[in-house]
Protein backbone atom coordinates (compact mmCIF):
# COMPACT_ATOMS: atom_id res chain seq x y z
CA UNK A 1 0.00 0.00 0.00
CA UNK A 2 2.62 2.57 0.95
CA UNK A 3 4.61 1.10 -2.37
CA UNK A 4 1.82 2.40 -4.59
CA UNK A 5 1.13 5.65 -2.56
CA UNK A 6 4.87 6.84 -2.64
CA UNK A 7 4.65 5.70 -6.62
CA UNK A 8 1.29 7.82 -7.24
CA UNK A 9 3.18 10.85 -5.63
CA UNK A 10 6.41 10.46 -7.69
CA UNK A 11 6.52 13.75 -10.20
CA UNK A 12 6.54 12.57 -13.95
CA UNK A 13 9.65 12.47 -15.47
CA UNK A 14 9.58 15.40 -18.51
CA UNK A 15 10.53 14.01 -21.85
CA UNK A 16 14.31 16.09 -22.44
CA UNK A 17 14.25 18.59 -24.49
CA UNK A 18 16.94 18.31 -27.61
CA UNK A 19 19.71 20.81 -28.63
CA UNK A 20 18.65 21.69 -32.28
CA UNK A 21 21.41 20.77 -34.40
CA UNK A 22 22.90 23.79 -36.64
CA UNK A 23 22.79 23.60 -40.42
CA UNK A 24 26.24 23.12 -41.72
CA UNK A 25 25.22 26.46 -44.25
CA UNK A 26 24.56 28.49 -41.03
CA UNK A 27 27.61 27.26 -39.71
CA UNK A 28 29.69 28.12 -42.76
CA UNK A 29 27.62 31.62 -43.00
CA UNK A 30 28.67 32.18 -39.28
CA UNK A 31 32.81 31.24 -40.00
CA UNK A 32 33.00 33.67 -43.20
CA UNK A 33 31.09 36.20 -40.93
CA UNK A 34 33.23 35.38 -37.48
CA UNK A 35 36.15 35.65 -40.27
CA UNK A 36 35.58 39.26 -41.70
CA UNK A 37 35.56 40.42 -38.26
CA UNK A 38 38.40 38.99 -37.06
CA UNK A 39 40.45 39.93 -40.14
CA UNK A 40 39.14 43.38 -40.26
CA UNK A 41 39.94 43.64 -36.04
CA UNK A 42 43.64 41.70 -36.92
CA UNK A 43 44.35 44.47 -40.18
CA UNK A 44 43.17 47.34 -38.32
CA UNK A 45 44.93 46.84 -34.98
CA UNK A 46 47.74 44.88 -36.16
CA UNK A 47 47.09 42.03 -33.90
CA UNK A 48 49.87 39.93 -34.70
CA UNK A 49 49.21 37.09 -32.94
CA UNK A 50 45.64 36.66 -34.01
CA UNK A 51 47.28 37.52 -37.57
CA UNK A 52 49.37 34.55 -37.11
CA UNK A 53 46.53 32.29 -35.82
CA UNK A 54 44.47 33.21 -39.08
CA UNK A 55 47.01 31.99 -41.33
CA UNK A 56 47.51 28.52 -39.41
CA UNK A 57 43.66 28.39 -38.92
CA UNK A 58 43.44 28.24 -42.56
CA UNK A 59 46.63 26.34 -43.75
CA UNK A 60 45.71 23.37 -41.55
CA UNK A 61 42.35 23.13 -43.04
CA UNK A 62 43.84 23.22 -46.52
CA UNK A 63 46.23 21.05 -46.11
CA UNK A 64 44.23 18.75 -44.53
CA UNK A 65 41.82 18.43 -47.93
CA UNK A 66 44.87 18.41 -50.02
CA UNK A 67 46.21 15.41 -48.50
CA UNK A 68 43.15 13.42 -49.46
CA UNK A 69 43.46 14.53 -52.66
CA UNK A 70 46.02 12.25 -54.81
CA UNK A 71 44.85 9.11 -53.58
CA UNK A 72 40.91 10.15 -53.87
CA UNK A 73 41.50 11.31 -57.39
CA UNK A 74 43.07 8.10 -58.17
CA UNK A 75 40.61 5.61 -56.62
CA UNK A 76 37.85 7.83 -57.98
CA UNK A 77 38.98 8.07 -61.24
CA UNK A 78 39.60 4.23 -61.29
CA UNK A 79 36.18 3.23 -59.47
CA UNK A 80 33.83 5.62 -61.92
CA UNK A 81 35.34 4.18 -65.12
CA UNK A 82 34.77 0.55 -64.39
CA UNK A 83 31.39 1.87 -62.84
CA UNK A 84 30.30 2.14 -66.05
CA UNK A 85 30.15 -1.17 -67.17
CA UNK A 86 27.00 -1.47 -64.53
CA UNK A 87 25.33 1.54 -66.68
CA UNK A 88 23.56 1.22 -70.10
CA UNK A 89 25.04 3.26 -73.51
CA UNK A 90 27.49 3.99 -71.05
CA UNK A 91 29.94 5.36 -74.07
CA UNK A 92 27.40 7.68 -74.88
CA UNK A 93 26.69 8.96 -71.23
CA UNK A 94 30.60 9.71 -71.78
CA UNK A 95 30.56 11.70 -74.65
CA UNK A 96 27.88 13.73 -74.02
CA UNK A 97 29.22 14.20 -70.52
CA UNK A 98 32.06 15.52 -72.56
CA UNK A 99 30.40 17.45 -75.06
CA UNK A 100 28.33 19.15 -72.54
CA UNK A 101 31.15 19.94 -70.52
CA UNK A 102 32.21 22.02 -73.97
CA UNK A 103 29.44 23.70 -74.23
CA UNK A 104 28.72 25.20 -70.88
CA UNK A 105 32.36 26.38 -71.16
CA UNK A 106 32.25 27.56 -74.34
CA UNK A 107 29.26 29.88 -72.97
CA UNK A 108 31.14 30.66 -70.19
CA UNK A 109 33.88 31.95 -71.91
CA UNK A 110 32.06 34.10 -74.10
CA UNK A 111 30.65 35.45 -71.20
CA UNK A 112 33.67 36.25 -69.78
CA UNK A 113 35.28 38.08 -73.19
CA UNK A 114 32.13 40.10 -73.53
CA UNK A 115 31.94 41.32 -70.20
CA UNK A 116 35.67 42.22 -70.43
CA UNK A 117 35.41 43.75 -73.19
CA UNK A 118 32.78 46.37 -72.54
CA UNK A 119 34.40 47.09 -68.75
CA UNK A 120 38.11 47.22 -69.53
CA UNK A 121 39.24 45.88 -66.36
CA UNK A 122 43.00 46.92 -66.71
CA UNK A 123 42.10 50.80 -67.34
CA UNK A 124 42.70 53.53 -64.74
CA UNK A 125 43.81 50.63 -62.09
CA UNK A 126 47.04 52.73 -61.64
CA UNK A 127 48.99 49.34 -61.75
CA UNK A 128 51.94 49.31 -64.74
CA UNK A 129 54.11 46.61 -66.00
CA UNK A 130 56.97 46.94 -63.43
CA UNK A 131 54.04 45.96 -60.46
CA UNK A 132 54.04 42.37 -62.55
CA UNK A 133 56.83 39.88 -62.01
CA UNK A 134 57.08 36.19 -63.78
CA UNK A 135 55.81 33.05 -61.81
CA UNK A 136 58.08 30.42 -60.59
CA UNK A 137 56.04 27.79 -62.37
CA UNK A 138 54.50 28.55 -66.09
CA UNK A 139 51.72 26.28 -68.09
CA UNK A 140 52.83 25.65 -72.02
CA UNK A 141 50.85 23.19 -74.60
CA UNK A 142 54.15 21.42 -74.41
CA UNK A 143 54.39 21.01 -71.01
CA UNK A 144 50.31 20.15 -70.83
CA UNK A 145 50.76 17.66 -73.73
CA UNK A 146 53.98 15.55 -71.84
CA UNK A 147 53.05 16.18 -69.08
CA UNK A 148 50.13 14.08 -68.98
CA UNK A 149 52.96 11.21 -68.99
CA UNK A 150 54.32 10.69 -65.78
CA UNK A 151 58.42 9.40 -65.46
CA UNK A 152 57.31 7.04 -62.53
CA UNK A 153 54.02 5.78 -60.45
CA UNK A 154 55.72 7.61 -57.46
CA UNK A 155 56.23 11.52 -58.24
CA UNK A 156 52.81 12.17 -59.19
CA UNK A 157 51.38 11.22 -55.97
CA UNK A 158 54.29 13.23 -53.71
CA UNK A 159 53.89 16.36 -56.07
CA UNK A 160 50.14 16.41 -56.60
CA UNK A 161 50.32 16.17 -60.24
CA UNK A 162 46.38 15.66 -60.50
CA UNK A 163 46.73 15.68 -64.26
CA UNK A 164 49.47 12.61 -64.56
CA UNK A 165 47.09 10.63 -61.59
CA UNK A 166 43.91 10.82 -63.78
CA UNK A 167 46.18 9.59 -66.37
CA UNK A 168 47.40 6.64 -64.38
CA UNK A 169 43.62 6.05 -63.19
CA UNK A 170 42.40 6.38 -66.64
CA UNK A 171 44.97 3.83 -67.78
CA UNK A 172 44.26 1.39 -64.57
CA UNK A 173 40.53 1.51 -64.83
CA UNK A 174 40.11 0.49 -68.94
CA UNK A 175 42.85 -2.25 -68.17
CA UNK A 176 40.20 -3.64 -65.33
CA UNK A 177 37.93 -2.83 -67.45
CA UNK A 178 39.70 -5.20 -70.03
CA UNK A 179 40.49 -8.16 -67.24
CA UNK A 180 37.28 -8.26 -66.33
CA UNK A 181 36.16 -11.07 -63.33
CA UNK A 182 40.21 -11.13 -63.22
CA UNK A 183 40.03 -7.69 -62.01
CA UNK A 184 37.85 -7.97 -59.36
CA UNK A 185 39.70 -8.33 -55.96
CA UNK A 186 41.10 -5.27 -57.25
CA UNK A 187 38.23 -3.29 -58.01
CA UNK A 188 36.74 -4.55 -54.45
CA UNK A 189 39.46 -3.19 -52.66
CA UNK A 190 39.61 0.02 -54.52
CA UNK A 191 36.15 0.87 -53.64
CA UNK A 192 37.04 0.24 -50.30
CA UNK A 193 39.49 2.15 -50.30
CA UNK A 194 37.48 5.26 -51.67
CA UNK A 195 34.67 5.10 -49.12
CA UNK A 196 37.65 5.18 -46.56
CA UNK A 197 39.01 8.11 -47.73
CA UNK A 198 35.60 9.40 -48.46
CA UNK A 199 35.20 9.10 -44.74
CA UNK A 200 38.25 10.83 -43.84
CA UNK A 201 37.43 13.55 -45.96
CA UNK A 202 34.09 14.02 -44.68
CA UNK A 203 35.43 14.30 -40.92
CA UNK A 204 37.83 17.49 -42.76
CA UNK A 205 34.85 19.03 -44.32
CA UNK A 206 33.08 19.00 -41.21
CA UNK A 207 35.90 21.49 -39.93
CA UNK A 208 35.01 23.97 -43.05
CA UNK A 209 33.51 26.42 -40.67
CA UNK A 210 36.67 26.85 -38.34
CA UNK A 211 38.32 26.46 -41.96
CA UNK A 212 36.55 29.28 -43.16
CA UNK A 213 37.33 31.55 -40.23
CA UNK A 214 41.19 31.30 -40.67
CA UNK A 215 41.24 31.38 -44.62
CA UNK A 216 38.69 34.50 -44.87
CA UNK A 217 39.91 36.23 -41.77
CA UNK A 218 43.20 36.04 -42.82
CA UNK A 219 42.92 37.11 -46.53
CA UNK A 220 40.89 40.20 -45.03
CA UNK A 221 43.88 40.88 -42.89
CA UNK A 222 46.93 39.88 -45.32
CA UNK A 223 44.91 42.12 -48.44
CA UNK A 224 42.76 44.42 -46.73
CA UNK A 225 40.20 46.51 -48.64
CA UNK A 226 42.45 48.99 -50.24
CA UNK A 227 43.64 45.97 -52.48
CA UNK A 228 40.21 45.11 -53.51
CA UNK A 229 39.55 48.61 -54.49
CA UNK A 230 42.44 48.94 -57.30
CA UNK A 231 41.55 45.41 -58.72
CA UNK A 232 37.66 46.56 -57.95
CA UNK A 233 36.48 46.76 -61.64
CA UNK A 234 38.23 43.25 -62.41
CA UNK A 235 37.16 41.96 -59.04
CA UNK A 236 33.54 42.70 -60.03
CA UNK A 237 33.82 41.41 -63.47
CA UNK A 238 34.52 37.80 -62.20
CA UNK A 239 31.84 38.10 -59.47
CA UNK A 240 29.20 39.62 -62.35
CA UNK A 241 30.69 36.82 -64.86
CA UNK A 242 30.42 33.70 -62.49
CA UNK A 243 27.05 34.91 -61.30
CA UNK A 244 25.62 35.19 -65.09
CA UNK A 245 26.70 31.49 -65.76
CA UNK A 246 25.11 30.41 -62.14
CA UNK A 247 22.10 31.88 -61.82
CA UNK A 248 21.73 32.45 -65.47
CA UNK A 249 23.36 30.35 -67.91
CA UNK A 250 22.69 27.19 -65.72
CA UNK A 251 18.96 27.73 -64.81
CA UNK A 252 18.29 28.63 -68.15
CA UNK A 253 19.69 25.25 -69.44
CA UNK A 254 17.79 23.29 -66.25
CA UNK A 255 14.63 24.69 -67.00
CA UNK A 256 14.74 24.20 -71.18
CA UNK A 257 17.00 21.51 -72.04
CA UNK A 258 17.06 19.50 -68.67
CA UNK A 259 13.39 20.54 -68.30
CA UNK A 260 13.57 20.32 -64.35
CA UNK A 261 12.73 23.11 -61.63
CA UNK A 262 16.19 25.61 -61.04
CA UNK A 263 15.49 26.59 -57.75
CA UNK A 264 14.91 22.85 -56.93
CA UNK A 265 18.87 22.13 -58.29
CA UNK A 266 20.35 24.90 -56.07
CA UNK A 267 17.99 23.67 -53.25
CA UNK A 268 19.59 20.10 -53.66
CA UNK A 269 23.14 21.59 -54.96
CA UNK A 270 23.88 24.30 -52.54
CA UNK A 271 26.13 22.48 -50.08
CA UNK A 272 28.29 21.63 -52.49
CA UNK A 273 27.94 25.03 -53.67
CA UNK A 274 28.98 26.61 -50.56
CA UNK A 275 31.75 24.49 -49.62
CA UNK A 276 33.60 24.96 -52.75
CA UNK A 277 33.08 28.46 -52.04
CA UNK A 278 34.97 28.29 -48.45
CA UNK A 279 37.33 25.47 -49.39
CA UNK A 280 38.99 26.57 -52.89
CA UNK A 281 39.15 23.20 -53.71
CA UNK A 282 36.68 21.26 -56.93
CA UNK A 283 38.76 17.63 -55.79
CA UNK A 284 37.94 18.70 -51.94
CA UNK A 285 34.67 19.28 -52.02
CA UNK A 286 34.10 16.24 -54.91
CA UNK A 287 32.32 14.03 -51.86
CA UNK A 288 29.79 16.61 -50.72
CA UNK A 289 29.36 17.10 -54.73
CA UNK A 290 28.80 13.35 -55.48
CA UNK A 291 26.01 13.41 -52.39
CA UNK A 292 24.22 15.77 -53.41
CA UNK A 293 24.00 15.00 -57.57
CA UNK A 294 22.81 11.76 -56.34
CA UNK A 295 20.07 13.18 -54.07
CA UNK A 296 19.28 15.25 -57.23
CA UNK A 297 17.99 12.07 -59.02
CA UNK A 298 21.22 11.11 -60.95
CA UNK A 299 21.88 7.72 -60.98
CA UNK A 300 24.86 6.14 -58.71
CA UNK A 301 27.04 4.74 -61.33
CA UNK A 302 26.71 7.52 -63.86
CA UNK A 303 27.49 10.30 -60.52
CA UNK A 304 30.35 8.19 -59.83
CA UNK A 305 32.14 8.75 -62.42
CA UNK A 306 30.74 12.02 -64.24
CA UNK A 307 31.54 14.28 -61.19
CA UNK A 308 34.96 12.86 -60.51
CA UNK A 309 35.34 13.05 -64.42
CA UNK A 310 34.60 17.07 -63.87
CA UNK A 311 36.38 17.92 -60.66
CA UNK A 312 39.01 17.67 -62.79
CA UNK A 313 38.52 18.63 -66.18
CA UNK A 314 35.07 20.79 -65.71
CA UNK A 315 36.28 24.20 -64.79
CA UNK A 316 34.02 26.74 -65.69
CA UNK A 317 35.35 29.44 -63.24
CA UNK A 318 39.11 28.93 -62.92
CA UNK A 319 39.30 27.69 -66.71
CA UNK A 320 36.70 30.02 -68.82
CA UNK A 321 35.74 33.19 -66.75
CA UNK A 322 38.50 33.66 -65.08
CA UNK A 323 41.43 33.29 -68.09
CA UNK A 324 39.13 35.33 -70.34
CA UNK A 325 38.85 38.38 -68.53
CA UNK A 326 42.60 38.01 -67.02
CA UNK A 327 44.15 38.28 -70.42
CA UNK A 328 42.09 41.00 -71.50
CA UNK A 329 43.07 43.06 -68.18
CA UNK A 330 46.70 42.16 -68.66
CA UNK A 331 46.88 42.87 -72.21
CA UNK A 332 45.57 46.13 -71.05
CA UNK A 333 48.26 46.80 -68.50
CA UNK A 334 50.85 46.13 -71.05
CA UNK A 335 48.79 48.04 -74.03
CA UNK A 336 48.97 44.89 -75.85
CA UNK A 337 46.00 44.68 -78.69
CA UNK A 338 43.79 41.91 -79.06
CA UNK A 339 42.39 40.84 -82.58
CA UNK A 340 39.28 38.72 -82.83
CA UNK A 341 41.68 35.53 -83.56
CA UNK A 342 43.35 35.99 -80.08
CA UNK A 343 39.43 35.99 -78.66
CA UNK A 344 38.89 32.34 -80.55
CA UNK A 345 42.15 31.38 -79.12
CA UNK A 346 41.16 32.19 -75.63
CA UNK A 347 38.27 30.30 -76.07
CA UNK A 348 39.78 27.00 -77.67
CA UNK A 349 42.26 27.44 -74.47
CA UNK A 350 39.38 27.47 -72.32
CA UNK A 351 37.82 24.58 -73.89
CA UNK A 352 40.80 22.38 -74.52
CA UNK A 353 43.15 23.34 -71.61
CA UNK A 354 40.83 23.19 -69.06
CA UNK A 355 42.26 19.59 -67.10
CA UNK A 356 45.38 21.80 -66.32
CA UNK A 357 43.78 23.37 -63.99
CA UNK A 358 43.65 20.24 -61.82
CA UNK A 359 40.79 20.68 -59.37
CA UNK A 360 43.06 22.80 -57.06
CA UNK A 361 42.94 26.01 -55.14
CA UNK A 362 43.95 28.59 -57.92
CA UNK A 363 44.24 28.88 -61.54
CA UNK A 364 47.86 30.40 -62.35
CA UNK A 365 48.43 27.17 -64.57
CA UNK A 366 45.67 27.66 -66.63
CA UNK A 367 46.33 31.61 -66.81
CA UNK A 368 50.17 30.71 -67.29
CA UNK A 369 49.30 28.50 -70.21
CA UNK A 370 46.53 30.88 -71.80
CA UNK A 371 48.94 34.33 -71.88
CA UNK A 372 51.66 31.91 -73.19
CA UNK A 373 49.37 30.99 -76.08
CA UNK A 374 48.33 34.22 -76.81
CA UNK A 375 52.06 35.46 -76.18
CA UNK A 376 51.11 38.11 -73.39
CA UNK A 377 54.06 38.66 -70.93
CA UNK A 378 53.82 36.29 -68.40
CA UNK A 379 55.10 39.14 -65.70
CA UNK A 380 51.13 39.51 -65.87
CA UNK A 381 50.36 36.74 -63.25
CA UNK A 382 52.29 38.23 -60.72
CA UNK A 383 49.72 41.19 -61.10
CA UNK A 384 46.79 38.82 -60.20
CA UNK A 385 48.51 36.85 -57.57
CA UNK A 386 47.48 39.08 -54.53
CA UNK A 387 43.97 39.29 -55.52
CA UNK A 388 43.92 35.43 -56.37
CA UNK A 389 42.41 34.20 -53.23
CA UNK A 390 39.46 36.13 -53.07
CA UNK A 391 38.86 35.71 -56.95
CA UNK A 392 39.30 31.85 -55.99
CA UNK A 393 35.83 31.36 -53.96
CA UNK A 394 33.85 32.40 -56.29
CA UNK A 395 35.05 30.64 -59.09
CA UNK A 396 35.34 27.46 -57.74
CA UNK A 397 31.76 27.50 -56.83
CA UNK A 398 30.92 28.41 -60.29
CA UNK A 399 33.30 25.47 -61.19
CA UNK A 400 31.54 22.87 -58.67
CA UNK A 401 27.80 23.86 -59.62
CA UNK A 402 28.23 23.28 -63.35
CA UNK A 403 30.37 19.87 -61.83
CA UNK A 404 26.88 18.93 -60.19
CA UNK A 405 24.96 20.42 -63.26
CA UNK A 406 25.91 18.46 -66.27
CA UNK A 407 25.32 15.19 -64.77
CA UNK A 408 21.58 16.12 -64.25
CA UNK A 409 21.12 17.81 -67.81
CA UNK A 410 22.29 14.34 -69.79
CA UNK A 411 20.60 12.02 -66.99
CA UNK A 412 17.37 13.93 -68.05
CA UNK A 413 18.17 13.95 -71.64
CA UNK A 414 18.98 10.35 -71.40
CA UNK A 415 15.63 9.61 -69.51
CA UNK A 416 17.45 8.16 -66.68
CA UNK A 417 16.81 11.20 -63.80
CA UNK A 418 14.54 10.54 -61.05
CA UNK A 419 12.18 13.36 -61.69
CA UNK A 420 10.62 12.37 -58.04
CA UNK A 421 14.27 12.45 -56.42
CA UNK A 422 15.42 15.87 -57.85
CA UNK A 423 11.87 17.37 -57.01
CA UNK A 424 12.36 15.95 -53.17
CA UNK A 425 16.52 17.14 -53.06
CA UNK A 426 16.62 19.02 -49.71
CA UNK A 427 19.18 19.60 -46.79
CA UNK A 428 23.07 19.34 -46.28
CA UNK A 429 24.47 15.88 -46.95
CA UNK A 430 27.46 16.56 -44.81
CA UNK A 431 24.36 16.13 -41.76
CA UNK A 432 22.47 13.78 -43.22
CA UNK A 433 24.50 11.13 -45.34
CA UNK A 434 27.15 10.36 -42.89
CA UNK A 435 24.88 10.22 -39.31
CA UNK A 436 25.85 13.24 -37.96
CA UNK A 437 22.50 15.13 -37.99
CA UNK A 438 21.37 12.18 -36.41
CA UNK A 439 24.72 12.15 -33.42
CA UNK A 440 23.89 15.98 -32.84
CA UNK A 441 19.83 15.28 -32.48
CA UNK A 442 20.84 12.85 -29.59
CA UNK A 443 22.68 15.29 -27.75
CA UNK A 444 19.81 16.64 -25.05
CA UNK A 445 19.62 18.81 -23.00
CA UNK A 446 17.71 17.67 -19.38
CA UNK A 447 15.03 19.57 -18.39
CA UNK A 448 15.23 20.89 -14.26
CA UNK A 449 11.98 19.98 -12.30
Amino acid sequence: MSVSASASTETPVKPARRIPAVPFWAQIVAGLVLGVVLGWITRSHDVQWLYTTLDKIGHIFVQLLKLAVAPLVFFAILVSITNLRKVNNAARLASRTLLWFMITSLIAVAIGLVIGLITNPGAGTGLTPKDGEKPKHAGSWLDFLTGIIPTDVITPFTELNVLQIVFMAAVAGIAALKLGDKAQPILTLSESVLELLQKALWWVIRLAPLGTVGLIGYAIADYGWDLIGKYATFTADVYIGCALVLFGVYPLLLATVAKVNPVQFFKGAWPAIQLAFVSRSSVGTMPVTVKVTERLGVPKEYTSFAVPFGATTKMDGCAAIYPALAAIFIAQIFDVQLSIGDYLLIAFVSVVGSAATAGLTGATVMLTLTLSTLGLPLEGVGLLMAIDPVLDMMRTATNVAGQALVPVVVAAREKILDVDAYNSASASPVDDDYGVRDAEQKATLPVTA
